[in-house]
């Protein structure tokens, strides 16, 4: 009787272990196939990791204020590089029947902080996906009206915490959209 109480207790453990481990491992294996089937995007094709965050930025302030931007449906590009031209710290290069392409000076990138890079990345997106132009409207203590314009004219920057989201709400402003010709 000893015999057969040992063989019980010490085969009965194995057998548990292989049936729970069998088991187990079937739903352990649908659970990895279901995670597979839902890959989730991560960044955006042909852009400087740098820009990827100002890109979902520029995205969610869209969304918040009804405007649907998809920045990896309209395949705009961008780039940090050497931009030759005096004053010039972002270009958007406009293709007509190819995607856009960003471009934020290299340097100017490097010696600014959080919001100078928003504000460049977001005009130039203003260009690329809004199609905005330049606007030099200036209120009467002379700041600019609008995150669009050029540089070229006699208004002040006044980006900042207190007024981003004025500047915002003009950008994307469906009233002003389309002020380049249609893609």
């Amino acid at each position: 009787m000893k015999s057969s109480h040992k063989l019980y207790t010490t085969t009965a453990p194995w057998i548990l272990s292989i049936a729970l481990l069998m088991l187990g491992a079937c739903t352990q294996d649908t659970e990895v196939l279901e995670e597979m089937t839902l890959p989730a995007p991560v960044g955006y094709a042909n852009v400087d990791e740098n820009l990827w965050s100002y890109f979902e930025r520029f995205e969610e302030e869209g969304r918040r204020r009804g405007v649907e931007v998809d920045l990896r449906a309209a395949r705009i590009t961008g780039f940090l590089d050497k931009i030759e031209q005096d004053r010039v710290l972002g270009q958007c290069n406009y293709r007509r029947n190819n995607h856009n392409r960003v471009t934020v000076d290299e340097s100017f990138w490097n010696t600014t902080g959080d919001r100078g890079r928003e504000f460049v990345v977001f005009h130039e997106l203003g260009h690329c996906f809004l199609l905005r132009d330049h606007r030099e409207d200036a209120l009467l203590n002379g700041v600019c009206t609008s995150i669009m314009r050029s540089g070229t004219g006699t208004c002040r920057d006044n980006y900042r915490r207190l007024t981003r989201e004025a500047y915002l709400d003009e950008l994307f402003d469906t009233q002003r959209a389309g002020d380049l010709p249609p893609r």
